[in-house]
């Protein structure tokens, strides 16, 4: 992305075109930085001291966003506010955009201890992945894969949804569901799948171990590479069959920490 501007107000700016474009695509800007909408993200970015590459902030809101980074040598790039509106991926912008270089980890990064690893098997609702990425930090989740066909981890909405804790948790992605399976077998971790017609019911679980919990696709499920490698989870429900993916995720992440936690 080339170096924004003092000031920004036109759409045919090179920088608000390449942001505006990886908005659309749900991807990484061309020099790979993250976009992270709003107060929060910002101050979640600050406080995990992420590599921030740029801050661009509505006119409106410039004085506020020079508040929280004073001191901290980060420039603060004013956009009019109207052109601001345009850019954003949120219907009620807060007018400011935090560009963050996404940290690299590498898979061994993912294992440490009793891990806990949560796997995104065709996750497509950035929403659904962002809650789960969030849901996995605050239950104590060492890692999270998300295999080859998920949505990506950088996607706006993923990022919003994870309130920051895809700045923090190590993560990756792009793996095919074969490898990720070799490598939770190289680790010896147990992989559960949340399922409607498990067989073990998920009190009865042992979660105290190295384990790792595969959530599917909204609409597929878990792909067979993944499944046949899994033991089914049940969780106990009345009159409702399936949960949405992140809430069963949190459910099963909640489980293992309440485990881990009684003496």
């Amino acid at each position: 992305m080339p170096e924004p501007q003092a000031d920004l107000s036109s759409l045919r700016n090179p920088t608000l075109k390449d942001l505006r474009r990886a908005v659309m695509r749900g991807t990484l800007t061309e020099d790979g930085s993250a976009i992270a909408e709003g107060f929060h993200l910002l101050e979640e970015a600050l406080r995990s001291e992420s590599e921030i590459t740029a801050i661009l902030a509505a006119k409106s809101v410039r004085s506020t966003v020079e508040g929280l980074v004073r001191g901290l040598k980060h420039r603060v790039t004013a956009v009019d506010d109207s052109v601001f509106s345009v850019i954003s991926s949120t219907e009620s912008t807060q007018g400011v955009v935090t560009l963050v270089r996404p940290r690299t980890w590498k898979v061994e990064q993912l294992f440490r201890g009793r891990s806990i690893v949560a796997v995104l098997d065709g996750v497509q609702d950035p929403g659904n992945a962002g809650t789960i990425v969030r849901t996995a930090e605050a239950f104590g989740a060492t890692g999270v894969i998300f295999v080859k066909g998920t949505v990506s981890p950088h996607n706006p909405k993923a990022l919003r949804a994870s309130a920051g804790s895809l700045f923090r948790i190590p993560y990756v992605t792009g793996l095919d569901p074969a490898l990720t399976r070799a490598a939770l077998q190289q680790k010896r971790i147990t992989l559960y799948a949340a399922h409607p017609r498990g067989q073990k019911p998920l009190p009865e679980a042992d979660l105290r171990s190295p384990f790792a919990i595969v959530i599917g696709s909204e609409g597929r499920g878990v792909s067979q590479e993944l499944e046949s490698a899994a033991l089914d989870l049940k969780i106990p429900t009345i009159r409702v069959e399936s949960l949405n993916a992140a809430m069963a995720a949190g459910i099963v992440l909640y489980e293992a920490s309440r485990q881990r936690i009684v003496k």
